[in-house]
């Protein structure tokens, strides 16, 4: 099934990885390139009527636990720290006028 790559296809590539490639590069690149088609077509050939298409091939599971508040209204005794304190919250000094 041989894949022909050509010299512009290598050449773009090159462009968008920011590769420069000397001559005997693009030609192993041209080879690796044209060797992978070729697997990808021999997995074609594969009879895959019967699976379930997949997204991942290990199961994925939210992992995320819900969102509960566990912590009380302390305000009081959060601000009995700072050095100032105004109207429920801290005194800061003046960053810009």
């Amino acid at each position: 099934m041989a894949n022909i790559i050509s010299d512009e296809t290598i050449e773009y590539v090159g462009i968008l990885a920011k590769l420069e490639l000397s001559e005997e590069e693009k030609e192993q690149a041209k080879k690796d390139m044209a060797n992978m088609l070729d697997y990808i077509d021999t997995l074609n050939e594969l009879d895959t009527s019967g699976v379930e298409p997949m997204s991942h091939v290990f199961p994925v599971n939210n992992v995320f636990r819900e969102d509960v508040v566990t912590n009380e209204d302390d305000r009081e005794e959060i601000l009995a720290n700072a050095p100032e304190a105004k109207d429920g919250a801290f005194v800061v000094p003046k960053t810009f006028d």
